[in-house]
Formats: C-alpha cells, structure tokens, sequence
C-alpha cells in the first residue's frame, strides 16, 4: 500500500483527499498546513492523526509515495510565487510523485525555474486540471478518437475567468483531445488591466489562435469580455467548454452540459452534474498518477513537462498581444513580462 500526503488543508484539498474514498492502492496517511485550526478540522473530517505544520518535517517522517500540493500559487499577502520552492522541497526530499494545483507558475520568472527543475528531478508530477478525467470528456475523446466526427478541422474553447485563473484548464482540454500535440505557433490578443495587480496576475482578457505540431488549429477565448455565457446567471467560473470540429460532425463539452453530432448516431445532448463528474475526475486523475509510479511507460496525461508546454502557450498569447504579431513556441519570456504588460495595458 502506497503513502500519500497533503499539503494545504483549505476548501480544495477535500476534492483531493474524499477522492482517497475510491482509492485501493494509497491511502492518505499525512496532512500538513501552517494554519493549525485548518490543520484540525482537515484531520478530523478526514480521520488523518499525522498532522503537521512544518513541510521537510513530514516529508522526513513520513517519507509519502505522492504528496498533494493544495495551495494557491502565492505565499497569502505577500504576492510570493511558490510554486517552485514547494516543488523544489518535494524533489530534493526524493518524493517519488506529485500532484500539484493549478496554475503551475505565474510568470516567465518562476515557469522558467520550473522548467529547468523539470529537466533535473526524477520526482514525477502531474498539474491537478482534473477535467481530462470527466467521465463525459473520456466518452466525448473516445469518439474523437475513433473517428466518429471524421478528421479534426478546428478546435474553439473558452473560460469567462482571467486567463491565469482558468486558461490552464482550457489549453489542457484541447491538448487532450490532440494527443498532448504540442503549440508551435500563436497569434493573440489582450486587453484589460485590473488583474494584473491581482494575486494571480495576468490580462483581464485573451483571445488567440494557435497552430500545433500536428497540423490542427485551435481559437481561443478568455474573459469575461470574451469568452460566451454558457450558462445564465451564474459565475464566471462555470463556463469552461471546448467544441471540437470535424468534417463529418462535432463535440461540445460545457460546464454542466454537452451535445454531439456524429453520423452515426446523430445530433445528442444532455444535462451534466459536474460535482459528480469532478470527484469521479479527481479520482481519475489520482489513479493515473498511481499508475506511473507503478509504470514508467504510462505517463501521466496531465504530466509537469506538458503542463509547462501549456502555460509556456499562455504566455506566448501575451507576449504575441503586446508585441503585435505571431510569436513561435516554445519561447523563452522575458523577465518583468507583468510589468510590461501593465505599462502597454
């Protein structure tokens, strides 16, 4: 039986640690949070009796197969990235696997760090953009997969959140219906200031077209002044989709919703719940990572070098924005970007 151990005891951990429920090979062993109040009610809820508030101190003694880290991408009131040292902690203490919330960095500054810690560590990790696990985007992706629409045309997705909030989740879809292809080539838009001066800072909103290595091209929207309302008066926040075309028919998977066209089967559609969807998903995504760890030729889908590739995109739309023309991936952002970008925006 593997160990597993969670960093973060806040609102999204319990997804992570209710997934342990449906689990058979690891179980969910530690916790760890500086806030000992949250540490406590996280314990208690879970059953959890090693608690900690001091991360190499768990690490030493409980020495996890996988840990979980569940924070946010800044240290609370400081604007601090954390995404490397956590990671860095993890890969130096020889954690075998992690799991990490999105987004993955914030910047060119800490992406580039986590780029190279990539290329160093032998930990494996895995982004948590859990959607790749929806039931309903597993049975929509068999169908593209088999051919059911015909051969890809275009792929169209959107998210009503900032780019930084919500776009890892998007980009991620749409490579998972492309085999994980890699971006070559973006041409985008920004506008909108205010969320640069914001914890997660990035455009208040994005627009781009995108071209991948394996010849299929994707347009993409975010924003609340971009990206379609798919669901009335409701927040921002639930309306991720992504709509995939091809010449013979289509898929479209949203938030709590999804329809199809093939000629086979012809138009379909139907209601989603997407709590229901997201713990299966969560599950999902924690299984896959536990089979990598049991066998390196099953990669994770949602893999560190992948979710990089994704973000490096992300901030290629951002760089294509505000220099006015099509940039090549992957590239290699310059420092301050945010700052640039608030002095054109």
């Amino acid at each position: 039986m593997l160990k597993s151990a969670i960093l973060g005891c806040r609102g999204r951990a319990r997804a992570h640690a209710k997934a342990y429920e449906d689990i058979t090979r690891s179980k969910l062993t530690a916790i760890c949070d500086m806030n000992e109040e949250h540490l406590n009610e996280f314990g208690e809820m879970f059953g959890v009796s090693q608690r900690y508030s001091d991360l190499d101190e768990m690490l030493d003694r409980e020495k996890p197969d996988l840990l979980h880290i569940v924070t946010a991408p800044v240290l609370r009131g400081t604007r601090q990235p954390i995404r490397y040292p956590l990671l860095k902690v993890a890969s130096d203490h020889g954690v075998p696997a992690v799991i990490i919330e999105k987004p993955i960095a914030l910047v060119g500054e800490d992406w580039r760090q986590i780029r190279d810690l990539s290329e160093q560590t032998e930990t494996k990790i895995a982004v948590n953009t859990q959607l790749n696990f929806h039931p309903k985007n597993l049975e929509l992706k068999k169908d593209v997969a088999e051919g059911k629409i015909g051969d890809i045309q275009l792929i169209e997705a959107s998210c009503r959140n900032p780019p930084v909030d919500q776009a890892p989740h998007t980009l991620q879809l749409i490579s998972s219906y492309i085999d994980n292809s890699r971006p070559v080539k973006v041409m985008g838009q920004i506008a909108g200031s205010d969320q640069l001066e914001s914890d997660q800072p990035s455009p208040d909103n994005a627009a781009a077209r995108i071209h991948y290595a394996n010849g299929v091209q994707a347009s993409v929207a975010f924003g609340p002044e971009m990206a379609p309302r798919v669901l009335a008066d409701t927040g921002n926040h639930r309306h991720k989709r992504v709509r995939v075309f091809g010449t013979e028919g289509f898929i479209h998977w949203r938030f709590e919703s999804w329809e199809k066209y093939t000629p086979e089967t012809g138009y379909q559609s139907g209601d989603l719940d997407y709590g229901e969807q997201d713990a299966v998903a969560q599950t999902g995504l924690t299984n896959a990572m536990i089979d990598w760890l049991e066998d390196d030729s099953k990669v994770h889908p949602t893999n560190l070098k992948q979710s990089l590739a994704e973000f490096n995109l992300l901030l290629g739309i951002y760089e294509s924005g505000s220099l006015r023309r099509p940039i090549d991936l992957p590239f290699d952002p310059a420092d301050n970007m945010m700052q640039h970008l608030k002095d054109i925006l």
